[in-house]
């Protein structure tokens, strides 16, 4: 599924969580709370598609 899934930079990330900011979604990564990230060997995140959806319909079930 991932050949066509896409890699999200930050950025797109936080503007599709309706401009949460950086810092706020690099404390929910310290609480475990955050979409999965894959991290750089430069340290820049990115966040497949599909991870960034299903952690999005689990805030949704939860709720």
């Amino acid at each position: 599924m991932r050949n066509k899934d896409k890699l999200l930079t930050l950025p797109e990330v936080l503007e599709e969580l309706n401009g949460v900011s950086r810092r706020t979604f690099y404390r929910w990564r310290e609480l475990g709370k955050a979409p999965v990230c894959v991290q750089y060997p430069n340290e820049e995140l990115r966040v497949w598609r599909s991870d960034l959806d299903a952690w999005l319909d689990g805030l949704r079930e939860a709720s």
